[in-house]
């Protein structure tokens, strides 16, 4: 059993404060942020004094350290633990990211966490994602042919054809991006956003789909597209190293080419 001391400004409820265990040498603050649909209360900081040399070095080892070890009541997602599935992403330190991937280190004051920005929250840093995987659907990403594929064998590409789909084909709808966007913050209900619009232009670079035009009619709208003002927070805090700002920009591109 770790032994925890409580001081006597410590407050019961929200913001209250994890002390260390007796005895810890190297501590690091953790400031979560913590709100239940359920109590009632505010959301508000709750700080978590870790010994570092009891958890793994990545901001998730530390969140299910305090899951696991401190509080229980902590909710957050997570699943692959090795930035492909994307359901850690939450803001820490002040920037989007996989939790899985940001090395504790790399935080030189206390570490603050929160749920990914502008988006309605579940609980604690679980965000409700549902408004951006409805977008996504609606760009129907999917293969898309009216060529019946050849008998017994694949469509194939050639080498160049299949180079155009690299840098996108990677993206793990994690939203890190899109919840980066300012555009998005101020016209998300109409605007797709940097993740939907990156995986729009995937299957309209696709040698293989025959509904390219379909694709582009579709996000002739002055919000959907062109709310875009390549402020560029998408490619920045992309943790693939992704560029969204490139493939809406090549969008813009194709639907110029269209009307000349």
């Amino acid at each position: 059993m770790v032994e925890f001391r409580l001081p006597k400004n410590s407050t019961v409820g929200k913001g209250k404060v994890f002390p260390a265990p007796v005895g810890a040498a190297n501590v690091k603050s953790f400031r979560v942020y913590r709100w239940s649909p359920d109590d009632g209360a505010n959301p508000a900081i709750d700080t978590y004094e870790l010994d570092l040399d009891k958890i793994g070095p990545m901001v998730l080892d530390a969140l299910i350290y305090i899951k696991n070890d401190v509080d229980p009541t902590l909710t957050f997602r997570r699943s692959c633990r090795e930035g492909i599935c994307g359901s850690c992403a939450m803001n820490i330190d002040g920037e989007n990211t996989l939790a899985c991937l940001k090395p504790i280190a790399e935080v030189k004051k206390a570490v603050a966490i929160s749920p990914l920005p502008h988006m309605p929250v579940v609980k604690d840093l679980v965000p409700d994602l549902s408004g951006a995987y409805a977008q996504f659907r609606s760009i129907e990403p999917w293969l898309q042919s009216d060529t019946a594929p050849p008998p017994d064998a694949e469509r194939k590409q050639s080498i160049e054809e299949r180079a155009k789909l690299d840098g996108m084909w990677e993206c793990i709808l994690c939203f890190c991006c899109t919840t980066s966007c300012p555009s998005y913050w101020w016209n998300g209900d109409r605007y797709l956003g940097p993740a939907t619009l990156l995986a729009a232009y995937r299957w309209i670079a696709d040698s293989r789909d025959e509904h390219a035009g379909d694709r582009l009619d579709a996000l002739e709208d002055p919000l959907k597209l062109y709310a875009c003002r390549t402020i560029m927070n998408c490619t920045q805090t992309c943790p693939k190293g992704l560029n969204p700002a490139k493939a809406i920009a090549e969008i813009k591109k194709l639907q110029l080419e269209r009307k000349m």
